[in-house]
């Protein structure tokens, strides 16, 4: 409890200094847009660092799974820093990224660096970077509940790492407190009023949570397969980064509106309300995460799968007659929950953002999202331990490994 509660100090102090400055390069991109023509030059400058310095940090979020499951070397300290900085970058510029996975990253380096100074055992050293995931993911949307469980949910398909519970809830809710007691303002979601559940209402839940399994599948074939293909065709990362901001700007362009650009937080909140919110708006938001985080620019998918699943889930709640407050709601938990592989903890999540009344209906969505999305994930580190249909897998398989 001790060693989760430091953990989730540093983690809240990273994740404060992580806020404040991606808030000061969203600002100053909404007031000069003009930036992010820059965004190709931005690439080819991020890519050469990261090909120089940053080969042993590549996996990111994967490198942290791998290293909970494999007892690998100590997770390099600049870790923290150069996902920091990248990730501001990538905002600055206009790229379209989260920032769950620069959270999550800087919570379990420095969580390592803290269990190798203090000479911990394996075991211990594993929980600890289960509790810098959860402090990281916690502190960064001020959701602790959410953050405990994702830490010991997040690692495998099939087994909650019930181990690590304490020291991940510890972290996470001394990782929440740092950083709202050092001026963090998490942003306010809409509280959902009670719908009450019928037979029809869960059939038009059922339907909505289909529509997010897709939507994720779509998110997450698309990512993995672009950046295959550029990796492939563009092996030189500063190259790759440049071709990216390119076809970004020129989506941009294309689209005429720059919504679709860094976290898009504006058009989430959007979907709570405006019934006017174009019905394609969660394609575009797909289409321009996929490329930015395919290409090589860094940052997390939690935010931007939160706008395809608002924007989408607002849609299907005017085409099936439900409030679009909660449709917008329950489909900004199950995108992620499918994606992620973690309806657990973004049904816990919601609740924490929306309130009560939205849990009968977010377990719903999320866990028939979770089960039709089959076994993909963005985080392909992800281990299977049991699938999705029962059948228990020893040993564990990583989904990068487990469809060969």
């Amino acid at each position: 409890m001790v060693l989760g509660a430091l953990v989730g100090v540093v983690a809240g102090v990273a994740s404060t200094v992580f806020l404040l400055l991606l808030d000061l390069a969203t600002h100053a991109r909404e007031t000069h847009l003009e930036i992010v023509y820059a965004l190709p030059l931005a690439g080819i400058g991020l890519g050469f660092v990261y090909e120089r310095w940053g080969v042993p940090i590549k996996g990111g979020s994967d490198l942290v799974i791998d290293t909970i499951h494999e007892a690998r070397a100590q997770i390099p300290l600049r870790l923290a820093p150069m996902v920091l900085v990248g990730t501001v970058l990538t905002h600055l510029f206009g790229g379209s990224a989260g920032r769950e996975g620069t959270a999550v990253q800087m919570g379990a380096s420095l969580a390592d660096a803290i269990s190798h100074r203090l000479r911990l055992a394996p075991e211990l050293r594993r929980l600890l970077l289960v509790a810098g995931m959860a402090g990281g993911f916690g502190s960064v949307f001020g959701t602790p509940f959410a953050g405990a469980v994702f830490g010991v949910e997040v690692l495998a398909i099939g087994r909650l790492e019930l181990r690590g519970l304490v020291p991940a809830f510890v972290a996470a809710v001394a990782g929440d407190f740092t950083s709202r007691h050092l001026g963090i303002v998490h942003t306010p979601y809409p509280q959902i009023a009670y719908v009450p559940i019928t037979l029809l209402l869960l059939a038009k839940l059922v339907l909505i949570g289909i529509t997010m399994a897709l939507a994720a599948i779509a998110f997450v074939e698309l990512s993995h397969r672009l950046k295959a293909l550029l990796q492939t065709w563009l092996p030189r990362l500063p190259v790759r980064m440049f071709v990216g901001g390119v076809l970004v700007v020129m989506m941009w362009q294309l689209v005429g509106d720059s919504d679709y650009l860094g976290l898009g937080v504006p058009t989430i909140l959007r979907a709570f309300r405006d019934p006017s919110l174009p019905s394609w708006a969660f394609a575009a938001k797909i289409g321009f995460t996929a490329v930015t985080l395919a290409a090589g620019f860094l940052g997390g998918e939690v935010t931007p799968l939160f706008f395809v699943g608002a924007t989408l889930g607002s849609v299907m709640a005017r085409l099936t007659g439900l409030p679009i407050e909660l449709g917008a709601g329950v489909g900004l938990a199950a995108v992620f929950a499918a994606g992620a592989n973690a309806p657990l903890a973004l049904s816990v999540m919601a609740v924490e953002l929306m309130g009560l009344h939205i849990m009968p209906h977010v377990f719903v969505v999320t866990a028939v999202a979770f089960l039709l999305a089959g076994h993909r994930g963005i985080y392909v580190a992800q281990r299977v331990a049991r699938t999705k249909y029962g059948v228990r897998v020893d040993p564990l398989k990583a989904l990068r490994d487990y469809h060969r």
